[in-house]
């Protein structure tokens, strides 16, 4: 089989493309041949030696998201057989192989059943994004814990990025479940994006006062924000939050801190949440499965075009291509192909 491999950690030039074997099925383990591999920040992170997510020396396959075909399933798996289509997440977490290749082996639990009507592109493209949102959007001390329809109805979620893919899965997750969202965008052509994402309300933070914006549209402020860039929003933010209200921060932004503005903070009771989707516990992992797997089926969680994120993808052989794509910040969900449909 082909895979995708990197023996050192550097530019996006140390990844390969080679011939190995397919990997064992142990027991309680599914081999996935995977169609569509999903790229994203921590994969960029993970191979130029920005972040570490295992401790296993040798060649490293990158890739936390796919979808694809269950190949083979070990004696103690149930639910799943040769055939199925799945999706697949947190791959490469702790492990040395991910979903640049062909074949990929996992623990039952990190497989999961591709809904009827859901495409391996948008299966590739829920792992990191969708999970994280979910988490962001659940935050809060009150909940919900699991997302649904009428969930967050009555709040208001601000999500800060709305063009980015967990930006875009925030914004899809919050409307499903009846809140109403506004998002922050920086050109005219993103703004276009979050709208048809689903935003009721878009702010082109380069043109527009958002502090003003946001009161002026709500009345009051926001019950929920989710944040792509603490440490330059934090002091924005708490004039932007509602009393008691909740900022989810999935990346700190540019610097090693986060300062805040701890005063206005307190006086509101904010609480601030820090968010990596690989450590959640368990039952937040869980609920946050089990609800994007219903989003998707429900057609509420969309990519392409019409969904406010492009698809902008390269074979296997280009894997470096896309990685490269990823570190320029290119507007749209990158994704690799890694074998037929």
């Amino acid at each position: 089989m082909r895979a995708a491999i990197f023996t050192e950690t550097g530019p996006a030039s140390v990844l390969r493309v080679v011939d190995r074997s397919r990997p064992a099925v142990g027991a309680d383990e599914v081999r996935v041949r995977i169609v569509v591999s999903g790229v994203n920040p921590t994969d960029v992170d993970v191979r130029s030696g920005r972040f570490r997510s295992d401790d296993a020396t040798g060649p490293h396959v990158p890739g936390q998201d796919g979808a694809g075909v269950v190949d083979a399933v070990g004696d103690a798996v149930s639910g799943l057989v040769p055939g199925d289509r799945v999706w697949v997440w947190d791959a490469a977490w702790q492990r040395p192989e991910g979903t640049g290749q062909e074949y990929v082996t996992l623990p039952r639990r990190q497989v999961v059943p591709l809904p009827d009507g859901a495409g391996f592109d948008l299966g590739a493209s829920v792992g990191i994004p969708a999970l994280t949102a979910h988490r962001a959007l659940t935050a809060a001390a009150d909940g919900p814990h699991r997302l649904a329809p009428g969930a967050l109805e009555g709040r208001s979620v601000l999500v800060v990025g709305g063009a980015g893919a967990v930006g875009h899965a925030a914004i899809q997750l919050a409307r499903w479940s009846g809140a109403t969202v506004m998002t922050t965008v920086g050109s005219a052509e993103k703004a276009v994006l979050a709208r048809r994402a689903g935003a009721d309300h878009v702010v082109n933070y380069r043109e527009e006062d958002v502090v003003a914006r946001v009161h002026d549209i709500l009345g009051h402020g926001v019950d929920l924000i989710v944040e792509v860039d603490a440490a330059g929003n934090l002091d924005q933010d708490a004039d932007i939050l509602a009393p008691h209200g909740t900022i989810s921060i999935y990346t700190p932004g540019h610097g090693p801190t986060v300062p805040a503005p701890a005063a206005r903070l307190m006086f509101k009771n904010a609480q601030l949440q820090f968010i990596l989707t690989y450590s959640t516990t368990v039952r937040q992992k869980d609920a946050a499965i089990g609800a994007v797997s219903d989003a998707m089926a429900a057609g509420a969680l969309r990519i392409g075009d019409e969904a406010g994120l492009p698809v902008v993808r390269f074979p296997l052989d280009r894997i470096a291509e896309a990685h490269l794509a990823v570190e320029k910040h290119v507007v749209g969900k990158v994704l690799v192909d890694v074998s037929a449909p």
